[in-house]
């Protein structure tokens, strides 16, 4: 990923000011009004669900403008649907979501007494939401933290400007500041924001910069979920059908050029395969993009700067003896844009860069493997991913893949789907994440689960006082069972 670092110390003083000021005006009006009702928060989603609708043409335009082109397409399917059917399952569940949930009790709390689960809002959330997709993922956690009835100050990304002054924009439209305000700026107000005393605080993007909002947060012992990334492996086994296989890593790989925190990382192809899957691979981005230069349905990567770390990481493999296959269906001349073609590394290595670090971008390094065992072993040999994928007919090898590998999420036969269903968690472990949200999980992870007893008019427990003797004795030894 394209990694922003900033400095948590050197921009300590004036930047802190004004955004403690609105901190402190959400906590003042959630401490003065208390959680906002069923009603009210179902109200919060009907908003954010108009605002996309009505302006999702804007928001395809101000990130298309950022990037130099977005697919218009994909932001629609990716970012202004995928927000909508966020939106709408919530509001589906939340009336079951917040209700209280019992739980049983122990014998001698019976039969009198009751438990319940009361998930209350936490209070004033942080979001600090990434560029690749700046919609969705400042958005959809917006949307849960809502839900459970939260104030939000929100932290877009600066690397895509015009996205971000429009989320801006929009969200001033429907909310008051003390519900939810958008702080923007560079590094050194993501370095303020990340420093302020939050009841929680979400970050989604690099590992590197996910380690310092980290450290950060911790000096206030401000609860996090970080939504990070990592090298996602995707391994083709033996005698699965490779025209599937390719189309769907081609789709994966090359939705919004690569640049997606899911995105199949590198890839296991048995030897004798290697050379049958990339033709398969380039015959796939041949029917999907017959051409990239000035085709509008594929991407271009955000910036010069990642586009020069990406060609570099071409260039590294390319000089470590690696077989470089740029996929240009009609050769165009691609070196005056920011676009970048589809590109195989055959039997990458390890001291090539493109191996040590996340791509994020077209570049798809392939290794060869013998066994699948070989394949789980490296896998479990290196970081955990946040996704991986795996493509087989025999039950026993998927069954395999799923119990000795531990990532994020797992899709199987295909690329990315895990992400879209809304009732499975979305969430990293080890270095690619702490912490999951989407569906229930999202509405649980920006609540506080709070544990709640309430006696009965009678109660047994007395039994249980002071002062001890043959009463008490006799009543542990009938619980305990000797």
């Amino acid at each position: 990923m394209n990694v922003q670092t900033f400095d948590n110390h050197r921009w300590a003083g004036a930047l802190d000011e004004p955004i403690e000021a609105v901190l402190a005006g959400q906590r003042r009006s959630f401490l003065n009004h208390g959680a906002p009702d069923l009603r009210a928060r179902l109200g919060h989603l009907d908003a954010l669900d108009d605002l996309i609708r009505q302006n999702h043409g804007r928001m395809a335009e101000a990130l298309s403008a950022d990037f130099g082109n977005r697919s218009r397409h994909e932001t629609m399917l990716t970012e202004a649907l995928g927000t909508l059917l966020v939106l709408r399952h919530t509001r589906k569940h939340l009336p079951k979501w917040v209700r209280p949930r019992p739980v049983p009790l122990n014998r001698l709390q019976q039969p009198f007494a009751k438990a319940y689960v009361n998930y209350q809002p936490l209070g004033v959330v942080g979001v600090m939401s990434p560029w690749n997709y700046p919609y969705k993922l400042c958005l959809v956690p917006l949307a849960q933290a809502l839900a459970a009835g939260n104030r939000l100050m929100i932290k877009p990304p600066e690397q895509t400007p015009n996205a971000s002054a429009l989320i801006k924009e929009l969200l001033a439209q429907a909310f008051d500041q003390d519900t939810v305000a958008v702080i923007t700026g560079g590094p050194d107000v993501a370095a303020a924001f990340s420093r302020r005393r939050f009841d929680h605080l979400m970050f989604t993007g690099s590992t590197a910069t996910g380690r310092q909002v980290m450290k950060a947060a911790a000096d206030n012992l401000v609860p996090v979920t970080l939504e990070l990334g990592g090298k996602s492996p995707v391994i083709i086994g033996e005698g699965y059908d490779l025209g599937k296989a390719a189309g769907a890593i081609a789709f994966g790989k090359l939705i919004n050029a690569g640049q997606t925190c899911i995105a199949p990382d590198y890839g296991f192809v048995p030897e004798h395969r290697m050379d049958a899957f990339a033709a398969a691979f380039a015959g796939q981005v041949a029917a999907m993009y017959p051409s990239l230069a000035g085709n509008p349905d594929y991407s271009s990567i955000v910036s010069d700067q990642h586009n020069a770390r990406l060609r570099a990481l071409v260039a590294d493999a390319r000089a470590r003896g690696a077989e470089v296959i740029e996929v240009n269906p009609s050769g165009e001349a691609l070196e005056s844009g920011r676009k970048m073609a589809p590109t195989l590394i055959l039997r990458a290595t390890d001291d090539m860069a493109v191996m040590r670090e996340e791509v994020f971008g077209p570049v798809l390094p392939l290794k060869s493997c013998r066994t699948i065992d070989e394949a789980i072993s490296y896998i479990n040999a290196h970081e955990r991913p946040l996704a991986l994928y795996h493509f087989s007919n025999d039950s026993h090898e998927k069954r395999r893949v799923i119990d000795r590998t531990l990532s994020g999420g797992v899709t199987v036969n295909d690329t990315m789907l895990h992400a879209a269903v809304e009732d499975l968690p979305f969430g990293g472990v080890g270095a690619s994440g702490i912490g999951a949200y989407h569906g229930e999980a999202g509405f649980r992870t920006f609540s506080h689960a709070r544990s709640v007893l309430e006696q009965g008019r009678i109660a047994f427990n007395k039994a249980a006082w002071p002062p001890f003797g043959t009463r008490i004795e006799c009543i542990t030894r009938f619980l305990i069972g000797r």
